[in-house]
């Protein structure tokens, strides 16, 4: 690794032992003080691999699909909890913000893990496992993207960690877990591994006592939709591309099935989508759940953890900061860390720690300010409907009572988003826009705003888009830069013990931020033709008058005394979807049109016409993607599809 080697010093409650090297010995007494301590020698784990057979037959083989699964335990007397990332990553792409891979000895006997969990775990009492799902890394199978083989293929590796499936060595050989493992285990990962988790929790498996997953998705459908938009065309299939690990042809079969069932041509939320779709069974949940998600994740955006968060039953807590689509070990490395191990130690190891009677709810307010809540959205938001006024016939104003007028402006699929937000009283073409008067009082956004369009259009459909600006000169968290909010250090930081092959520890983040005079707090789109449902089409006609809502991405937001608060409205969006429907004409009427905020605080009555803000350079947005260049779940970046 480069750069300069330091030694974490503890800052939190319950990471204070994490930092103290693991003595070479083996002993069982790994709980002192009422939290698990490092007394195992990682050194000396036990490193082995075997492959768990499913259910399924995907490749169509005749024969049941296996999984690989890696294995880092301690040597201990007793039987131990797991901790558990099944994930599609470990050849192809890595994981965390170094891209760690796994890596094998001579023997293919994992060597490193990625991540630091089963440096710092193992020593204190717990087995590190990881998965390579179906039909990526070393395990047979197809891939199919959020489906059935997806889910099903780590659910089978909870049930071998619990006697309920077969597994063998590379030799053939039975590998019987129970023999070292109590059963009680928990699943972790980043994005695409923490969907994984989701959809394993949603199947109700016993054994699975916790998951704790980060900028995860829990529903498909709004990963590569959004609201009937499409995000990229032929994602799926990309994602598959991307990480299949099986020989040419060997799943043409199933990438076909995910070229037909996702339906590009309609957006529809079909059977394909439901079998991906994790929220209707957030209540077969038993697992306590761990939520961390950025709120300004534009990759997996917010309404993942919202929905779900929304429907979870089972005990849980949740973190967000303002980062986008970003590890909160890379965000508040010793503070998460410490909430992992009182987590883990709590609903794995059964130790009464209080971690489940802490406050529900951490949450960045501001850079590097955090606050603690009972739950979320905040309690005291309430749903505010603030008007849409005419202003000065151009820009418009936002609350007070509602007013006469309309709005009518040609779609423009290329207007950039920075470009559209950036100067809101100028004219600019395709877009339209309302301010609020400056605020006399600071508010708060906590929750999912919608925005309600009375519309006229000349076409069948066409996509609609809005954007919540606070227009006020601040410092804010960068996320729209490379980082996404962080910045990577020179130096490095332990985590854990460390082997020659396995090192635990990882360049050292700092937060990234940037002083300007406005940020969008949050985004939605919308296709108009899915205005009745996202199962079928209703196609406008033109001429008539339709109400069309569309719902903004979840946020919590402050915004400042004297700023005011900006939406941008606008059709089609080149950067963040692609259009499949563009070129109308939209007609808006603003009596019957209104911006629905889950505010805390009001908004003040506007004057007759909007004020005026200060301009500000469009400059290129680095994150949202082309059509050409899709994001991957994981975070690891934007790769050409070319």
């Amino acid at each position: 690794m480069v750069g300069l080697r330091v030694l974490a010093v503890a800052v939190v409650a319950g990471v204070g032992a994490s930092m103290v090297a693991a003595p070479a010995w083996a002993g069982e007494d790994h709980v002192r003080g009422g939290q698990t301590v490092p007394v195992y020698s990682y050194e000396d784990a036990v490193r082995e691999s075997v492959w768990v057979q499913t259910t399924l037959d995907n490749d169509r083989d005749g024969v049941p699909d296996k999984v690989a699964v890696d294995i880092t335990r301690p040597r201990a007397k007793g039987k131990v909890p797991v901790i558990l990332e099944a994930s599609p990553y470990y050849s192809c792409c890595g994981r965390g913000n170094e891209s760690e891979l796994k890596q094998y000895d001579a023997n293919g006997v994992i060597t490193k893990q990625p991540l630091f969990y089963d440096n710092y775990f193992v020593p204190r009492g717990y087995a590190f496992v990881s998965a390579d799902i179906a039909g990526t890394g070393r395990s047979t199978g197809c891939m199919d993207v959020g489906g059935r083989e997806e889910v099903l293929s780590a659910k089978a590796v909870v049930d071998w960690l619990n006697g309920r499936a077969k597994a063998t060595y590379a030799d053939g050989t039975p590998a019987v877990a129970t023999r070292w493992t109590n059963g009680r285990t928990g699943m972790i990962g980043k994005s695409w591994d923490g969907s994984v988790a989701n959809g394993v929790a949603a199947t109700g498996v016993e054994g699975l006592e916790t998951i704790v997953p980060i900028s995860a998705i829990s529903s498909w459908y709004d990963y590569q939709r959004y609201n009937g938009v499409l995000r990229i065309e032929d994602y799926p299939e990309y994602l598959h591309r991307v990480v299949n690990g099986r020989p040419a042809g060997v799943c043409d079969a199933v990438v076909q099935g995910l070229d037909e069932g996702s339906d590009d041509a309609t957006g529809d939320y079909n059977a394909y989508w439901a079998e991906r779709d994790f929220r209707p069974d957030a209540r077969k949940v038993r697992a306590s759940v761990l939520i961390a998600h950025g709120l300004n994740d534009i990759n997996v955006s917010t309404t993942q953890f919202a929905r779900w968060w929304e429907g979870l039953r089972a005990p849980k807590k949740l973190w967000l900061p303002q980062q986008g689509h970003v590890d909160p070990f890379d965000i508040r490395r010793a503070e998460w860390v410490g909430t992992l191990h009182r987590w883990f130690d709590r609903w794995l190891q059964g130790l009464r720690n209080g971690v489940e009677r802490e406050p529900a709810v951490t949450i960045e307010t501001a850079p590097g300010t955090w606050a603690h809540e009972r739950n979320w959205p905040a309690a005291a938001a309430r749903t505010t409907r603030v008007a849409l006024g005419d202003g000065n016939g151009a820009t418009g104003t936002l609350g007070g009572r509602s007013t006469p007028g309309s709005r009518t402006w040609d779609d423009n699929p290329d207007l950039s988003e920075a470009a559209a937000v950036a100067s809101p009283n100028a004219p600019v073409r395709g877009r339209v826009a309302f301010l609020s008067a400056p605020l006399t009082e600071p508010v708060r956004i906590s929750g999912t705003p919608t925005v309600t369009l009375k519309v006229q259009v000349d076409k069948p459909t066409t996509e609609l888009t809005a954007r919540l600006v606070d227009y006020g000169t601040a410092t804010r968290v960068n996320y729209l830069g490379r980082g996404e909010g962080i910045t990577t250090l020179a130096t490095e930081s332990c985590w854990g013990a460390s082997t020659a092959a396995d090192d635990a520890c990882y360049r050292d983040t700092a937060e990234s931020t940037v002083t300007a005079g406005h940020a969008v707090l949050t985004r939605g789109w919308q296709d108009a033709a899915h205005h009745v449902s996202l199962r079928f089409v209703t196609p406008l006609r033109p001429g008539r008058w339709y109400s069309v809502t569309v719902p903004l991405q979840p946020t919590d937001q402050r915004i400042a005394t004297g700023h005011v608060l900006g939406l941008i409205v606008q059709a089609s969006d080149n950067e963040y979807s692609t259009p499949q429907s563009t070129g109308a004409t939209i007609h808006l009427d603003l009596r019957g049109s209104a911006l629905n905020l889950p505010l805390i605080g009001r908004l003040p009555t506007p004057g007759a016409a909007a004020p005026v803000v200060a301009a500000t350079p469009a400059s290129p947005n680095r994150v949202a993607p082309p059509r050409s260049r899709p994001l991957l779940p994981d975070g690891t970046g934007l790769r050409s599809q070319k």
